[in-house]
């Protein structure tokens, strides 16, 4: 066969799944609006990707297409920072960095439950609980002896369940507000939303450069804070865009899911199912909590500290008008608390436990 009809052929095989996999989102996507479904641009792409996927459809995401909703969710999201904004969240620091504390909690306690249920190992379940994020969590429990592969499809599993539950719930039970966090513009200006984009990629890729988790959507959030802050107001986000990058993040997070994991570990999906539950009741505890002592709406909390991931909880809060800086200023700092601890605290527990251990079976004759 011709060496260039071969080429074609293979270019061809590795771009169709990924044409049918945005194809199969958009429909999703669309499906959800006219079914006034939470978060249509999310959910939609999300569920009809991985109903495809497990259905034997060849399909998966557009390479780069999650960093590039990252990216889009990061600029949209820092436009909120406007000085008043700043200076409130700068207040709520000690419940920013409890917050944290309690998400590191909240992982060992419910991968203590995903052992019990699961018995995948307590190292493993404990990194696959922990809401740092799939890929970074993944990493770091391997260095200490977790399989990565059920770390990182647990993790997937989480924000899956968290992302289709706490949207469905809130709207079940109308939780919606007037939020009085506005972004620091409406208007949309093209030459502006061209200059702001070019500014944040910059920022992306920056982090991403320098080995920082999350990297398209906090280096986007940090610049797009900056010019906010500073009251440099260049552009608004327009809505199609936003329901762009939500599309690509929905479809990114579908083809996480592989037909053959939930026929080979029926038992994984459910104790993790049950591990889920058990942390938003426990989160939204906590909310409860800490919403009396703080004059924050108790529904912005939940999303505040919902084991969900940055760009999925703080679409949630946008859409919802809940509390969009505050949520993403929570989501920020319990993933750099978490990245920064979980290991240190996993070392110094496995010591202290094993230390318990040693004493229990006293001195050998």
């Amino acid at each position: 066969m011709n060496p260039i009809a071969i080429g074609m052929r293979r270019i061809g095989g590795r771009l169709l799944p990924r044409i049918t996999g945005v194809a199969i989102a958009l429909v999703g996507a669309l499906l959800a609006v006219a079914a006034h479904t939470p978060l249509p641009w999310l959910v939609g792409p999300l569920l009809a990707v991985a109903a495809a996927r497990f259905l034997g459809v060849d399909c998966s995401a557009l390479p780069g297409g999650r960093q590039a909703g990252q990216w889009i969710i990061g600029t949209a999201l820092g436009l909120y920072f406007t000085p008043q904004v700043a200076a409130l969240v700068a207040r709520l620091w000690w419940l920013l960095l409890l917050s944290g504390a309690f998400a590191l909690a909240l992982g060992y306690v419910c991968g203590f439950l995903l052992d019990a249920l699961s018995r995948v190992g307590r190292t493993t379940a404990v990194f696959a609980s922990v809401p740092g994020g799939a890929a970074e969590m993944s990493l770091l429990g391997e260095r200490y002896g977790a399989r990565p592969d059920v770390v990182a499809t647990a993790q997937s599993l989480r924000i899956v369940l968290v992302v289709l539950i706490i949207p469905a719930v809130f709207a079940a039970l109308g939780l919606h507000g007037s939020d009085p966090f506005e972004p620091g513009t409406a208007e949309v200006h093209a030459g502006g939303l061209a200059a702001l984009l070019c500014a944040t990629l910059i920022g992306g890729l920056l982090f991403a450069r320098a080995g920082v988790p999350n990297a398209y959507i906090l280096g986007a959030l940090t610049v797009a804070i900056g010019l906010t802050a500073a009251e440099i107001k260049l552009s608004a986000m327009p809505r199609p865009l936003s329901n762009t990058a939500q599309l690509l993040l929905g479809c990114a997070l579908g083809a996480r899911f592989e037909r053959a994991f939930l026929r080979e570990a029926p038992r994984l999906v459910a104790a993790v199912g049950v591990s889920v539950a058990a942390a938003m009741a426990l989160t939204a505890l906590f909310a409860a909590a800490t919403a009396g002592i703080t004059n924050l709406h108790v529904s912005t909390l939940v999303l505040a500290t919902a084991p969900g991931g940055i760009a999925e909880m703080a679409i949630t809060a946008k859409v919802l008008e809940l509390g969009v800086p505050v949520v993403t200023a929570f989501h920020v700092t319990r993933v750099a608390i978490l990245l920064t601890c979980t290991g240190p605290v996993f070392v110094w527990l496995r010591g202290r436990l094993a230390a318990r251990r040693a004493r229990s079976r006293g001195p050998v004759a």
